[in-house]
């Protein structure tokens, strides 16, 4: 009789974990279909309205997806950018410039993972095509928070292929 009981305890006892690490966040983070999902379909929106907004030439509406302050980072071609305002100012002279030209943006293999109800972490792939048939390209890694006015990028480190 008393065996059974221990046995009975050990076994509840090993299940009653199980509830508490379904909900973790780190189980949130695979549920495609949760919360979590959600805020992922939410990122993925600021990124193809950046695309969209490129493609438009709007670079002020593409910098909306970046955090409009002083403590936002932006790392490409082993130089730092720090603020919104040094990073607008680094695309409109690499791609608004006499003599430059922005092309047409596609953002593809993108990888969303929730680190937390407000951060996430997203890898994926860039490439633009110019009118002379080139297809400059490469890979960027993000880091987006959610704030009131919605997500935005508070980290970028964007690499070109050589």
């Amino acid at each position: 009789m008393r065996s059974r009981f221990f046995l009975r305890l050990l076994f509840f006892s090993c299940l009653l974990p199980i509830p508490f690490l379904a909900t973790s966040p780190q189980a949130l983070a695979q549920d495609e279909g949760g919360v979590y999902g959600n805020y992922a379909k939410a990122i993925e929106r600021v990124l193809r309205t950046q695309q969209e907004a490129w493609n438009r030439h709007d670079l002020e509406a593409f910098m909306a997806g970046y955090w409009h302050s002083p403590e936002l980072t932006f790392f490409s071609g082993g130089k730092e950018q720090d603020g919104w305002e040094a990073t607008i100012e680094r695309y409109l002279a690499k791609y608004s410039g006499p003599g430059q030209e922005m092309g047409k943006l596609e953002f593809s293999g993108l990888r969303i993972e929730m680190l937390s109800q407000d951060s996430a972490f997203v890898r994926g792939s860039w490439k633009l095509t110019m009118s002379n048939g080139k297809t400059p390209h490469g890979l960027f890694t993000l880091v987006f928070r959610k704030f009131p006015e919605g997500w935005k990028i508070v980290h970028d480190h964007t690499s070109a292929a050589e």
